[in-house]
Order: structure tokens, then C-alpha cells, then sequence
């Protein structure tokens, strides 16, 4: 039960910073804890932190679900779709693929597409759909262990507004659907993932709401393009060292 919570601790802390707690989650589930795919339970463990934005940006989902903010309803919508078209091929062929080094070597390559993103600072007038479309898209890539979600929708969101609290916020509403979707998904292929890693599940929600205002603002003061390439660079090392050994 204990690396269940440490787990859980893990991914409610890491959800909030771009740097993929998918990636980090898989990576501890792979040598931690046995009996589910690594991929799975990282990916179900975001219900937890669901949970978290659900009670935190509670007024903004009222608004969106009773009408009220229409335009924030339309561009979930669309990135929502998009994301569940990109992501469930991509789920599907590398959830066996990524075990032992070639998890490493996925989470490793992750990473280092998430250092792009936080490298890059570009400004570019989209049209609120396209800017759904492209959003959606890079959303959905980030099944991938180690390609960061948020950094991806972060880096999305930021060539159309300028506001770091509303790319934030409206980052971590897009996560919603999405986790629902999957852990749904999850759930009906595997109902033990629920059952076993209960712990986990209320341990990252627990966490989750303590860290989130806290790293919201804390994210805002990190060079997460060093983070991610360490992290990269150390997973590349590792990949290579599981291959030789």
C-alpha cells in the first residue's frame, strides 16, 4: 500500500508542473509496483487529480456545463474530440511497447519534446477553433509517456493569450473530458486498476489540491526547459544502460 500512496503523492504533485507525470508515474509503477500495465496506471491515476481541478475550478465548470460560458464550451468540445481521435491509436500501440528500456527510451524522447515546447516562444493570432484543433491535437500526443499534457497545451494556449493564469487554468479544464473518457475506458478493460489502487486515487487527489495553487504560481518561476532536458537526458542514460545490461 505504501507505493500505492507514494504513488498517488507523486502524481498530484508532478500533474501541475509540464514536465509529465504520466512519464514520472510510469516510470515508478514500472519498478515499484506489479501486476498492471505501467502506461494504464499512470493514466488512470489522473482521476485522482481530475478530482482536484473539479473542486478547485469548481465556478468554471458550473459556468461551462449550465451554458454560461459557451465559447470555453465549444473549444473543449473541439479539443476534446480531437485529442480522443489522436490518443486512443497511439495508447493502443504502445501500451505492450513501452516496458524495461524502451519505456526509459519513450519517456526520455518525451521529454525532450517537452523542453521544446517550454524552449519555444512564439506569438501567433490563431482563430479560437483552429487554436481548439491544434490544441486538441498536441493533447492527444501526449498519451506518449513523457510528453507532458500540460506542457503541450501550455505551449498550444500561449500563441494565442498572453495571461499565464487563464493558459493555466484553461490547461488544466482541458484535462477533464479527456481523463474522464480515459479513465472510463480503463476502468471497463480493467476494473482492478480501481480496486488495488484506491490508495493511490485518493492520495493524488489529496495532494493534489494542497499543491495546486501552489505550483501554479511556483510554475511561473521554474526554467522547466532544464528540468525537462535533465530528466531527458537521465532516462536516455538509463535506456542505454537496461540495453547494454
Amino acid at each position: 500500500m505504501f507505493n500505492y500512496i507514494l504513488l498517488g503523492i507523486i502524481q498530484g504533485v508532478f500533474e501541475w508542473l509540464p514536465i509529465s507525470s504520466e512519464g514520472i508515474s510510469s516510470l515508478f509503477s514500472h519498478f515499484f509496483i506489479k501486476g498492471f500495465n505501467p502506461v494504464d496506471l499512470a493514466l488512470f491515476l489522473h482521476l485522482g487529480t481530475l478530482l482536484a481541478v473539479i473542486v478547485y475550478f469548481r465556478k468554471d465548470w458550473w459556468e461551462i456545463i449550465t451554458f454560461k460560458n459557451k465559447k470555453l464550451l465549444r473549444f473543449l468540445f473541439i479539443a476534446t474530440v480531437i485529442s480522443l481521435l489522436i490518443s486512443y491509436p497511439i495508447y493502443k500501440m504502445i501500451k505492450n511497447a513501452v516496458l524495461g528500456g524502451s519505456l526509459l527510451l519513450v519517456v526520455g524522447l518525451g521529454l525532450l519534446i517537452t523542453a521544446f515546447f517550454h524552449k519555444k516562444n512564439l506569438k501567433i493570432k490563431i482563430k479560437l477553433d483552429h487554436l481548439a484543433l491544434l490544441t486538441g491535437f498536441l493533447q492527444g500526443l501526449a498519451v506518449i509517456p513523457g510528453l507532458s499534457r500540460s506542457g503541450a497545451t501550455i505551449f498550444s494556449l500561449s500563441l494565442n493569450e498572453e495571461n499565464p493564469e487563464k493558459i493555466l487554468k484553461v490547461s488544466y479544464l482541458m484535462s477533464g473530458p479527456i481523463v474522464l473518457a480515459s479513465s472510463f475506458y480503463l476502468f471497463l478493460e480493467n476494473p482492478n486498476l480501481a480496486s488495488q489502487s484506491w490508495p493511490a486515487l485518493i492520495a493524488s487527489f489529496i495532494f493534489g489540491m494542497i499543491s495546486l495553487k501552489i505550483l501554479i504560481n511556483w510554475s511561473k518561476k521554474i526554467n522547466f526547459f532544464k528540468f525537462a532536458l535533465f530528466f531527458s537526458l537521465i532516462c536516455f542514460l538509463g535506456a542505454i544502460l537496461s540495453f547494454i545490461l
